[in-house]
């Protein structure tokens, strides 16, 4: 992989979590998903949030993208509270969240076309990501026409393109098969490598979490808090 011409490097990415509880629910069906969990992260670490399901990691990983608010505790990023979605804070599903109707390239230039970035360059900018993750030969092929292994391929290009702060993975390889999982994760660690952002990886994978991360936060269920 040639990414000689740019280097895509996030400096930025810390990450501090105080005493933050969340709740998920209204009325009498509202329930406590996250219980006064407190953490950090340094610039550029790679962390899982490793535990059985229904322990909060998705929840909390969700609160960190922004889509879900705490009920109390402060949630900050480089020093600020996290308050919305931004694209700073790029998240990886388990499944795709591609536009059926547009190609590869296209996929991952959005960004920067709702940036103002000109034609030329964001298609440039795509071609070299895509080459990163291998996907060189396939810029003009549509969601459809590719593997699930090549479709996640592209989803983590598309948040990448962004050079997030964070980069924020949900179980993004659970639904592949053992062989494309673990090409994946080789991947992963390839990419990482280049731009060094912070990442923070969802699973219930023990042998997962111990091939990918720096550092491994185990949580527990009911409610949902780090395992001391």
């Amino acid at each position: 992989m040639n990414v000689q011409e740019r280097k895509f490097r996030a400096p930025l990415g810390r990450i501090a979590a105080e005493r933050v509880s969340i709740k998920l629910g209204r009325g009498s069906a509202a329930f406590e998903a996250v219980s006064d969990v407190s953490f950090e992260i340094s610039p550029g670490e790679f962390v899982c949030l490793l535990g059985p399901s229904g322990c909060g990691k998705s929840t909390l990983l969700g609160a960190l993208a922004g889509h879900i608010a705490p009920l109390s505790g402060m949630l900050c990023v480089d020093g600020l509270p996290v308050r919305g979605p931004h694209p700073e804070r790029g998240i990886v599903f388990q499944h795709h969240t591609l536009f059926p109707w547009k190609n590869a390239r296209d996929n991952v230039a959005f960004g920067p076309k709702m940036r103002g970035v000109g034609r030329a360059e964001r298609r440039r900018e795509a071609d070299q990501i895509l080459e990163l993750v291998g996907l060189n030969g396939f810029t003009d092929r549509y969601p459809g026409q590719l593997s699930g292994g090549m479709q996640q391929r592209v989803e983590i290009a598309r948040v990448l393109i962004n050079q997030p702060r964070l980069l924020l993975m949900d179980e993004p390889f659970a639904a592949l098969d053992a062989l494309t999982r673990l090409r994946m994760q080789e991947l992963l660690l390839e990419v990482w490598d280049q731009f060094r952002t912070t990442i923070v990886f969802v699973t219930h994978d023990i042998d997962e979490a111990v091939l990918l991360s720096d550092r491994i936060i185990v949580m527990k269920a009911q409610p949902g808090r780090i395992h001391e």
